[in-house]
């Protein structure tokens, strides 16, 4: 069978093997099982499972075979891919199985789907390297290697090529997912954006509707709208050959709260007036990295470009000058540097906060259309500059650009006008200090969103936050005093079709969490 498009495929009938790497038998790893400890964490060890066992899987039909298992014997199943989920999705107490499929890793060209078939395991680094080294494509994706498709590209994952090329999710052409219908059966479906496809809503729900919400994502498969070489290397946007980056980096000692908020209004302007689609500006990858006072390095500005984009260096040159502009406090550093695309993407553990003893992590995010208003910024200063330390890492990278010419509704991705993405991160050690910490970051969330109940919008200024930057105190009545419902600030409008979804592929509720897409009433 050669026709994948849009064809249920109960009991694994075609489709269900990795194409390219080898298998194992599921190995099922219970309790008193040596390994059981090492399975338990994911990225963040704030939460640690105790599942009844971990089932490792290499097929599709190892994952129907584990899906019906716990159908039958009535246990709640949750899924792993890279580990990187924030919150306790997949470290509940009621989580009885927990589904591997990190070893589900093959990256290769469908000649039957003319695209490129991505199995939900594969780590970002692992599949920028097969396409760059077999066809010198690559897709639009995030900064941290070790992440994992399953959920990221589920979630509408972005990266430094997106204000050039848009989400990850506008370049998916189909999606496999294990589904559980009404009869409490598991299946294998296969979804596309094809506008005849009776399962299309499916493939909808998962550019930007998140994991963990209809079913387990076996494979994706990724090729540009509209192209219609039969030539894989054309199928997908060209990969660089090196990217440029460029930093700015200035000490706290010497900055004053006027300074901070120079360059910090500087960075919000320059963004609003430099993400259109199409222009030279939209080709940089802008940021802003800010710490307390009393950490090092203090205040990072920076931006990656594609060196292969016409007059990088000075494209560069100029934002660097630019948002520096009227500091008044020269920086300690600044320099460019070329290096190779691939070295530069996919370096290990590049992305991640810590260090192996230090993985306890919070998030919380937001979705910018403007830079931040002056008394924003002087509450981001107030805490920065707080005696007592505060945890807080406040990111600000560049979006917009080809992100914003996609409608809201065309994908389940909604924010399709923001310029910026912010993350408010921490990291830490020890489970003495997640009391202490989590109150001091969130405390500096809600001053920052003050004027909105404590959540970003969607407003004026704000459009609601990203689900694959979950953040469970968006449905906390305490710390959302805004009356906009958590799903209001992930998916917009998108939320009842979500639902519809959700009612059509997962009825029984399978699949769930803390923020997963609620059955309609």
């Amino acid at each position: 069978m050669t026709d994948l498009q849009s064809r249920a495929f109960p009991n694994g009938a075609a489709g269900l093997a990795g194409a390219a790497g080898g298998t194992f038998q599921a190995t099922t790893i219970t309790p008193d099982d040596p390994r059981y400890q090492s399975m338990l964490r994911g990225t963040n060890h704030r939460f640690v499972g105790s599942p009844d066992f971990v089932r490792v899987v290499t097929t599709t039909q190892q994952v129907i075979d584990t899906v019906n298992e716990a159908v039958s014997t009535g246990r709640r199943l949750a899924v792993r891919s890279g580990g990187h989920g924030l919150e306790d999705f997949i470290t509940n107490p009621e989580v009885k199985i927990l589904l591997d499929i990190s070893e589900m890793q093959d990256v290769y060209y469908d000649s039957a789907m003319r695209a490129f078939a991505i199995e939900s395991g594969a780590m970002l680094s692992h599949v920028f390297r097969v396409l760059f080294k077999g066809w010198g494509v690559t897709v639009p994706a995030g900064m941290c290697p070790d992440v994992g498709v399953g959920g990221h590209f589920a979630g509408g994952g972005f990266g430094p090529l997106s204000r050039s090329l848009g989400a990850v999710v506008d370049y998916l052409y189909a999606v496999e997912v294990v589904v559980v219908g009404e009869d409490g059966e598991a299946r294998a479906i296969v979804a596309t954006r094809e506008p005849g496809d009776p399962h299309r809503e499916l493939w909808w729900a998962h550019t930007g509707g998140g994991g963990g919400n209809f079913g387990v994502v076996t494979r994706y498969w990724m090729r540009t709208p509209g192209a219609t070489s039969s030539n894989p290397a054309e199928l997908l946007p060209k990969a660089p050959s090196a990217t440029r980056s460029g930093v700015a980096i200035w000490s706290w000692e010497g900055m004053s709260e006027e300074s901070f908020s120079t360059l910090l209004r500087n960075f919000g302007t320059w963004c609003e007036n430099n993400s259109a689609a199409g222009t030279p500006q939209a080709n940089l990858f802008p940021y802003f990295h800010g710490t307390h006072s009393s950490t090092p390095p203090g205040l990072m500005l920076g931006a990656l470009i594609d060196d292969g984009v016409p007059d990088a260096e000075a494209l560069m040159t100029a934002f660097l000058d630019e948002v520096g502009a009227g500091v008044g406090v020269e920086p300690m550093m600044k320099f460019q540097d070329v290096q190779p695309w691939l070295y530069a993407a996919a370096y290990p553990g590049y992305g991640d906060p810590g260090n192996p003893g230090v993985r306890r992590f919070k998030i919380k995010a937001a979705y910018l259309r403007k830079g931040y208003t002056d008394r924003q910024i002087a509450a981001i200063y107030r805490h920065f500059t707080a005696e007592v330390y505060n945890p807080t890492q406040l990111l600000l990278v560049g979006y917009g650009g080809q992100v914003n010419t996609v409608a809201p509704d065309a994908t389940a991705t909604a924010q399709r006008d923001s310029i910026l993405k912010a993350a408010f991160l921490g990291a830490w050690g020890s489970p003495a200090e997640d009391d202490t910490n989590l109150a001091l970051m969130r405390r500096m969330f809600a001053d920052v969103y003050a004027d909105s109940g404590g959540v970003p919008g969607p407003d004026e200024y704000s459009d609601g936050a990203y689900i694959n930057y979950p953040d469970a105190d968006l449905a906390d009545p305490v710390l959302n005093t805004s009356g906009v419902p958590w799903h209001t600030l992930y998916y917009k409008d998108n939320y009842p079709r979500l639902q519809q979804v959700k009612k059509k592929y997962d009825p029984r509720n399978r699949f769930r969490h803390s923020l997963s897409i609620r059955l309609p009433e």
